[in-house]
């Protein structure tokens, strides 16, 4: 198959061009109205549950969903699927534990709810930890899918590709904050659930509309048991493993979190994971036919000749399809895809910098709202280059894969604190503590020494730790180690504290 991806394209460059333009218009808007602490971290509480459903599916479906995805499907077959199908059962999770508490508890992120009842800079400490962790692991998986979709689009050198994706983002956020996150946020889904949907057409429409027809197609081409599971994932206890993280790491997640204090009561976060869910759910369900047709109508030499990684396999399925013009389409789609979950992450961790570590640790909750907002852009800033400089050193990782690993800390680090703290009585600021830095270190350790790491980047022979993904040992350990240590140091304080956060859960009563 001949290709132009790789050389810059007319398309490509003009569709790109248009989508940077409209957003740095929407945050040159954005930026006039940004003027307070609660403008800049939350929109000013103003967006609607239908505009929210919207930006949180913008904000959760990532390179990795539709670069990374497609692309596994396309090398793997059906165990590729797996990504989509956990990425997608943990938001009922989140309707029903999370999302009242977070909204009706917290100001702007998710260290609010743990601090509510427990000591404040223990907490704040260690959350921050975890979610920095979190949120840094992700933005390397969004900045190497970048730099690689922007050096094949256009030729680009890597390292060059990854800083202008960065710098575009960090006027994003430094100027417009969640306001100009949020538009960004709300055009990409709308873009990428449009262009996706007539790929898929056009895809099926080389097999009559039938998917039976393209899965006949896929089993002739590489066998019956590439629509069969054990492809990608072979032991049993890594598939749970995998699940786990993929499912409950959602809930641990800042930047997904950070978005219930955008709206303005805890009904319209409830309605926002409703309408997200039902978007999220769509193109999860459509995502794997692209893989499986670019698998068939590409071929999986052509996809691991240009990308060893699988990442390609959508706009090379694009270009086969619909030309030039419609690869350069679907390019920037995916650029739009990574620029606003960047955005997204790059808020976030400037929020757990300013308002947890600077505000409430350094300045012990007395901070002027001219200083908040200096403060809240210098960590974006910060933030914005990290996240530039490793995207540059992880250069060549599949990014589905990657994100998998960032969700095992996630659900490892955030969610067996965030959700003990809503339903346990006797949780404790120590058991807090305590739970954070086991499940983040334990997580970032054992992936460290999994076949991941250990055998396929450092080239060890074999790995310490046999499991791709550790969430199942590091999850369950933050949650044992919560449990002991809340027993061993009960706080009197907190049990108090708790009957009072259950009236403001549910009545909403002192939320902000």
């Amino acid at each position: 198959m001949q290709t132009s991806v790789g050389q810059p394209t007319a398309s490509a460059i003009i569709f790109f061009c248009i989508f940077v333009a409209t957003t740095l218009l929407i945050t040159y808007w954005a930026a006039k109205r940004t003027k307070t602490t609660t403008e800049y971290y939350a929109a000013a509480r103003s967006v609607t549950g239908f505009q929210n459903g919207l930006a949180l599916s913008g904000d959760y479906m990532s390179a990795a969903s539709f670069l990374g995805i497609s692309g596994l499907v396309a090398l793997s077959g059906y165990d590729g699927m797996i990504y989509a199908t956990g990425w997608l059962v943990g938001w009922p999770v989140l309707l029903f534990l999370v999302a009242e508490p977070l909204r009706n508890m917290g100001k702007y992120t998710f260290a609010d709810v743990l601090a509510y009842r427990l000591r404040q800079r223990p907490v704040r400490i260690a959350s921050a930890i975890g979610g920095i962790l979190t949120l840094i692991f992700y933005a390397i998986a969004q900045m190497v899918g970048a730099g690689n979709l922007i050096k094949l689009m256009f030729g680009l050198p890597f390292e060059l590709a990854v800083m202008i994706v960065g710098v575009v983002m960090l006027a994003y956020v430094l100027f417009g904050g969640m306001i100009a996150t949020t538009w960004v946020q709300i055009i990409k889904a709308c873009l990428l659930l449009g262009g996706v949907t007539v790929l898929m057409i056009m895809a099926l429409a080389q097999f009559n509309f039938s998917p039976s027809e393209l899965y006949s197609a896929v089993a002739a081409q590489y066998g019956q048991s590439s629509l069969e599971p054990g492809g990608l994932i072979t032991s049993p206890v890594d598939a749970v493993s995998l699940g786990l993280a993929l499912m409950l790491g959602l809930l641990g997640l800042p930047h997904i979190l950070m978005r219930f204090y955008t709206v303005p009561d805890a009904k319209e976060a409830r309605k926002s994971i409703v309408y997200a869910t039902g978007f999220i759910g769509y193109f999860y369900i459509i995502i794997p036919i692209v893989g499986f047709a670019a698998s068939v109508l590409v071929g999986r030499d052509v996809i691991k000749a240009i990308d060893k990684g699988g990442n390609m396999a959508a706009p090379l399925l694009a270009e086969l399809l619909g030309g030039t013009p419609f690869l350069g389409f679907i390019a920037a789609v995916a650029f739009a895809t990574i620029l606003a979950v960047v955005a997204g992450l790059t808020l976030a961790g400037a929020s757990t910098l300013s308002h947890d570590i600077y505000v409430h640790v350094v300045k012990g909750g007395k901070a002027g709202e001219r200083e908040q907002m200096t403060v809240a852009r210098v960590a974006t800033f910060i933030f914005g280059i990290t996240a530039i400089l490793l995207g540059i050193l992880f250069k060549g990782q599949n990014v589905a894969f990657m994100v998998g690993l960032v969700f095992a800390i996630a659900c490892s680090a955030n969610f067996p604190a965030l959700l003990l703290s809503i339903v346990w009585k006797k949780f404790t600021t120590a058991g807090a503590t305590a739970s954070i830095l086991v499940g983040a270190i334990l997580a970032v350790v054992l992936i460290f020494l999994s076949p991941t790491v250990w055998v396929d980047i450092l080239k060890n022979p074999k790995a310490i730790f046999p499991l791709k993904n550790p969430a199942i040992f590091s999850m369950t350990a933050a949650f044992i180690v919560a449990i002991v240590v809340s027993y061993l140091f009960p706080e009197k304080e907190s049990e108090e504290k708790f009957d009072e956060g259950k009236v403001r859960t549910y009545l909403a009563i002192g939320s902000e």
